[in-house]
C-alpha cells in the first residue's frame, strides 16, 4: 500500500509533521502538489507569486527525490484531484498539514470525510502556525482583538513544539502516478519576462530559507531591535516569502533563534524578532476568526468611510512609483524589481494611498497580492486594513503617517532613496500631504460618528 503527502504552503521536508506521519508509517510514500485555482472560494496567485511556486516545487521535488519520494502535480480541483490521486496510487492513507483561511477549511474537511468513508486513514497536523487559532482566547471566549494582550495570552500557553528531525531515506515505491509537468503549468513570465530583478533577489527553497535563517542569527540580529526600521539598513531577516510558502517552519525559526548564541548577548533584539512572529500569528488568527478580511472591513463602522470614486490616473502613478513621493516610490520601484519591500516602508506606501490619495484599501491590497512574492491570505488583508484603520489593533486608526518626515527619520542620508529613484526621476508630487491630510481627517470624522467598532 502506499501513503499520500499532500503538500499546500508547506514545502519542505524538514519539520513537515504531515510528511514525517506519512514516512512513518513504513509505507511507500507519494508527494502530491495539486494547483487548484478553480475551488470556490480559493484565491488564485498573483504573479510574483507563481514566479516564487515555480522555484520552489523545483527545489522541494530534488529534495523529495533524496528521500525516495517522488512529487507528482496535478492541476484542477483539490475535490476530484486528491480522490484521484488515491485511486491511482492505491493508497491506504492520506496526511496533510492545516490551512486556516475558510474556503480551504471547508475543502479540507470534506475531503477527509470522503476519504475516511473509502477506508482511508486520514490525519491532519499543524505545522504553520506556532499556536492554533482555537486555543488562544479572550477570558470572554472571543478572538483577541489588539496585539499585546493577544501575544501575552499566546506566550503563557506551552511553548511551540522542538521542530521534527528531518526524515531518512525510504524505499521509493515500486510506480508513481503519472503527473502534470512543472514547465507546463506557466507560472514563470515569458511575454515580457519581467522577473529579472526577482531572480537576482531569490533564491526559493528550504535550504535557502535554512541558510537565510542563520545568516541573519549570526549576522543582523544584534542590529534588528535598533535599525529594522531602517530601509536603508539590511538587518532584516528577509524570510517572509520562505514562511509564506511554509520552506522553513515558523517553529525552527522560534527555536534556532533562542538556541543561538547571539540571542543570549542580545535578548532584546531576539525578543523582538519573536514577536514579528507574533504578529504573523495575529493575522492568521485574525483571519481564521474572520474570513473575509481581504473584502469586508473588519471594523463595521469603517464601512462608513466616504470613499471618492476612484482615481484611476493617480492609482497607475502610485503602482508605478511615479507619485512624487521620494520614499513611496522608491517603495514602490523596490516591489515591482524584487517581489518586496520594507515593511516600513509598506506602512507609508499604504498610508499615501488610503489617507492622501484616498483610494479604497482594497485596490492597494490587490497591487501586493500580485507583486509580492510573500503575499498571503491572512498577512496582506490584515497590514492593508491596519494601515486603513478598518483593521484590528488600528490604534490610532485614524493616524496618517507624512512620508517626508518618515523618509528624514528612517532613511536620513537618502540612501535607499538613491538605491530605487533612477537620476533625474522627480516628478512633481500628484497630490499636497498637508492638505489631503487634512481632506482625511475629515473622512474619519463619518467613521467615529458611525457605531461603534467591535471589541
Amino acid at each position: 500500500m502506499t501513503a499520500i503527502v499532500w503538500f499546500r504552503d508547506d514545502l519542505r521536508v524538514g519539520d513537515n509533521p504531515a510528511l514525517t506521519a506519512a514516512v512513518n508509517t513504513g509505507d511507500p510514500v507519494i508527494a502530491v502538489y495539486v494547483l487548484d485555482e478553480v475551488s470556490p472560494g480559493v484565491r488564485p496567485l498573483g504573479g510574483a507569486s507563481r514566479w516564487w511556486l515555480h522555484h520552489s516545487l523545483s527545489s522541494l521535488r530534488a529534495d523529495l527525490a533524496a528521500l525516495g519520494i517522488p512529487l507528482v502535480l496535478r492541476r484542477g480541483a483539490a475535490a476530484s484531484r486528491i480522490p484521484e490521486l488515491v485511486t491511482d496510487a492505491d493508497a491506504d492513507a492520506a496526511f496533510w498539514n492545516r490551512r486556516y483561511g475558510q474556503p480551504e477549511r471547508d475543502l479540507d474537511a470534506e475531503l477527509k470525510t470522503l476519504l475516511r468513508e473509502r477506508g482511508l486513514r486520514v490525519d491532519s497536523f499543524g505545522a504553520s502556525l506556532l499556536f492554533e487559532p482555537w486555543t488562544v482566547r479572550t477570558g470572554a471566549g472571543g478572538p483577541y482583538s489588539v496585539f499585546t494582550p493577544f501575544w501575552a495570552a499566546c506566550r503563557a500557553l506551552p511553548a511551540p513544539r522542538l521542530p521534527l528531525s528531518h526524515p531518512s531515506p525510504l524505499p521509493g515505491p515500486r510506480s508513481s502516478p503519472e503527473g502534470d509537468s512543472l514547465d507546463d503549468w506557466g507560472l514563470l513570465p515569458t511575454a515580457p519576462d519581467w522577473a529579472a530583478g526577482l531572480t537576482a533577489t531569490w533564491t526559493p527553497g528550504e535550504n535557502a530559507a535554512r541558510a537565510r535563517l542563520e545568516e541573519f542569527l549570526s549576522t543582523d540580529l544584534p542590529d534588528y531591535d535598533a535599525e529594522r526600521d531602517r530601509p536603508d539598513r539590511d538587518v532584516t531577516s528577509r524570510l517572509s516569502p520562505h514562511l509564506r510558502w511554509g520552506e522553513i517552519s515558523p517553529h525552527r525559526v522560534w527555536h534556532d533563534t533562542l538556541r543561538h548564541p547571539r540571542a543570549a548577548h542580545h535578548p532584546a533584539a531576539a525578543q523582538k524578532f519573536l514577536s514579528e512572529l507574533g504578529w504573523r500569528e495575529f493575522a492568521w488568527h485574525t483571519l481564521f476568526h474572520s474570513p473575509d478580511l481581504a473584502t469586508t472591513n473588519w471594523r463595521p463602522a469603517f464601512d462608513a468611510f466616504p470613499w471618492p470614486p476612484l482615481d484611476e490616473a493617480a492609482l497607475r502613478a502610485w503602482q508605478r512609483g511615479e507619485t512624487g513621493i521620494e520614499l513611496v516610490d522608491a517603495g514602490m520601484r523596490e516591489l515591482w524589481h524584487t517581489g518586496t519591500m520594507h515593511n516600513r516602508v509598506r506602512m507609508v506606501v499604504a498610508s499615501l494611498l488610503t489617507k492622501n490619495l484616498l483610494i479604497d484599501w482594497r485596490a492597494g491590497e490587490r497591487w501586493f497580492w500580485d507583486t509580492l512574492v510573500d503575499a498571503d491570505a491572512a498577512s496582506n488583508p490584515f497590514s492593508w486594513q491596519w494601515v486603513a484603520g478598518s483593521g484590528a489593533d488600528a490604534a490610532p486608526y485614524f493616524r496618517v503617517f507624512n512620508p517626508d518626515l518618515q523618509a528624514r527619520r528612517f532613511d536620513p542620508d537618502g540612501t535607499y532613496r538613491a538605491r530605487w529613484l533612477p537620476d533625474g526621476l522627480r516628478p512633481a508630487p500628484i497630490v499636497d500631504l498637508a492638505a489631503s491630510r487634512r481632506a482625511a481627517l475629515t473622512a474619519y470624522d463619518r467613521v467615529k460618528a458611525a457605531a461603534p467598532a467591535r471589541d
